[in-house]
């Protein structure tokens, strides 16, 4: 029987083999560097979009509900609530005289400062606004009431007078039957530089009034850098054809809405907020450069060109309970 000879591949057809093989290796690398990049990118923008998110929908139910007080809607007839210029009040002074009470501002804060007596989480952000909230819990309370030390709100319907107090002793001068109890409530929000996830991560932070009348300073979420806030003012004179509509939006320090200033409108009335987050990614992204020039509220900034993606959302809020101080 005649033998057949055996025959391996040649070194050609090695190289070609080879050749292919890499060119196909090569491609298949470039499409998953691609896809990671892809990934990483769309997560980033998730995940900023997700935590701008997060930041409005905490704010926006407290703003909705400033300047709610229980049954009254007549701000003036809240005995014992106190300006930052009055003698000191009932409540904790820790982040300014009277800052849990002055009712009279149940929305306020700072416009590009920091400005709270208690110190902010640092490095504060100083060019971001702040924001103060003031107003009284949904829910009444009912007895017995606990909490020797609970800031509180006892309103009644109708021109009477309402009270602020401090314990669990409602005030003589009220009837159970024809009033209510609510705790009162105060947050002031703020930026800081840094954050639980890194000393380089901003964040949006909150001073909270607490039961026991004490404050508190916590995050709320990581990758906050810049909060802008404006208000919606109505400046039109009471009962005129056109009041209840909002005329204008100012800064938080516009004269027209501080009662310590010269120009302060007796008859401006803050019936919206406008707010402004810029959110900062949590991680550099190498190779992405940032050209664009950031340009809203009373902000022009940029171009940082320092790698991190940012994403810029607002938002308008209307007061649900807004009344005339007076």
């Amino acid at each position: 029987m005649k033998a057949h000879k055996q025959y391996g591949m040649t070194l050609i057809e090695l190289m070609v083999a080879l050749a292919i093989g890499s060119f196909l290796m090569l491609g298949a690398i470039t499409v998953f560097m691609q896809s990671r990049t892809t990934f990483r990118i769309t997560d980033s923008l998730a995940r900023m979009q997700e935590n701008a998110r997060f930041a409005i929908d905490t704010l926006e139910p407290e703003i909705r509900m400033a300047h709610y007080w229980g049954l009254t809607t007549t701000t003036v007839n809240i005995v014992n609530r106190a300006a930052p210029t009055a003698a000191n009040g009932p409540g904790v002074d820790t982040c300014g005289q009277n800052w849990t009470i002055n009712l009279d501002q149940a929305v306020s804060g700072s416009n590009n400062s920091y400005t709270f007596a208690c110190a902010g989480t640092a490095p504060v952000e100083t060019n971001a606004d702040t924001l103060v909230v003031r107003r009284a819990s949904e829910d009444p309370e009912t007895p017995p009431l606990t909490g020797a030390t609970t800031l509180r709100l006892q309103t009644m319907r109708g021109t009477g007078e309402s009270q602020i107090f401090m314990g669990t002793t409602v005030p003589a001068s009220f009837n159970p039957a024809t009033s209510q109890t609510h705790r009162l409530l105060a947050n002031g929000f703020y930026v800081s530089r840094t954050s639980s996830v890194g000393a380089a991560v901003p964040s949006l932070r909150v001073w909270t009034l607490l039961a026991d009348n004490t404050m508190q300073n916590q995050e709320l979420i990581a990758g906050i850098e810049d909060l802008q806030v404006q208000f919606g003012v109505d400046t039109d004179a009471p009962d005129t054809p056109d009041r209840g509509s909002i005329d204008r939006y100012v800064n938080i320090n516009d004269p027209m809405i501080d009662p310590t200033n010269a120009g302060f409108d007796p008859n401006a009335e803050i019936l919206g907020v406008r707010l402004w987050v810029r959110v900062r990614a949590e991680r550099l992204e190498n190779g992405f450069t940032d050209t664009a020039n950031y340009v809203y509220a009373d902000q022009n900034v940029g171009p940082f060109n320092d790698g991190f993606r940012r994403l810029i959302v607002s938002k308008t809020i209307y007061l649900r309970n807004a009344r005339p101080a007076s």
